[in-house]
C-alpha cells in the first residue's frame, strides 16, 4: 500500500508541493485539510469517535469527518468523498471558512494545517466505517461544549479549536 501525499501549501493557501502525510506530520509542514460538520434538522451535531487504529488522536471524540484533498482534487470534492468514506453518508456540503493551527499530536507528529471547515444538515443515520469510527451520536451542541469543558483530553485539538466558530456560523446560516 501506498502512503498518501498531502498538498503543502503557504499562508494564502497556495500549493507549494506535496509530501507524504506522515512526513508532513512529523516536520511539522503546512499542508491543506479538510473538515465537516453534520447536523440534523433538529440542530445536534453529528460527532464521531475515532477508532483505536487510527495513527492520531485514536479514541477521541470530534467532528464528523475530516480528512486531507488528494493531488488534483477540490475541497468540496474531499470532504464529499471522506463523508462518503468514513460515515457512509451523502449531503450538501458549504464551506463556511477556513483557519491554520499548529498543535502537538501524539506519537511525535504535529498537525500544521490549513484547514477548510464544510457544514451540511441531515437527518440520515451514518453507516461508518469501524476502520475510521468506533461510534458516533447526534448531541447538542450544549451537551458537547459541557463535555469538552469536563473531559477535554477526549476530543481531538483541531475540534476544541473550531467548535465555538462552527457554531457561530451555523447560527448565522
Amino acid at each position: 500500500m501506498t502512503e498518501d501525499f498531502v498538498i503543502l501549501v503557504d499562508k494564502n493557501d497556495l500549493q507549494i508541493g506535496l509530501m507524504p502525510k506522515t512526513e508532513a506530520h512529523q516536520k511539522a509542514m503546512l499542508h491543506r485539510a479538510i473538515s465537516v460538520f453534520i447536523f440534523n434538522k433538529k440542530g445536534d451535531w453529528l460527532i464521531q469517535r475515532r477508532a483505536l487504529t487510527k495513527y492520531h488522536s485514536a479514541g477521541l471524540w470530534t467532528n464528523t469527518c475530516c480528512t486531507h484533498p488528494l493531488p488534483n482534487e477540490s475541497n468540496v470534492e474531499a470532504a464529499n468523498r471522506r463523508l462518503l468514506q468514513e460515515m457512509g453518508m451523502h449531503c450538501e456540503l458549504t464551506e463556511i471558512f477556513d483557519f491554520i493551527y499548529k498543535e502537538k499530536l501524539d506519537n511525535e507528529l504535529t498537525e500544521y494545517e490549513l484547514d477548510h471547515v464544510f457544514v451540511g444538515t441531515t437527518d440520515a443515520l451514518p453507516i461508518p466505517n469501524p476502520n475510521e469510527v468506533m461510534e458516533y451520536n447526534y448531541v447538542p451542541i450544549e451537551t458537547i461544549l459541557k463535555h469538552i469543558d469536563q473531559a477535554p483530553l477526549e476530543y481531538t485539538v483541531w475540534f476544541k479549536k473550531i467548535v465555538e466558530r462552527v457554531e457561530t456560523h451555523v447560527k448565522s446560516l
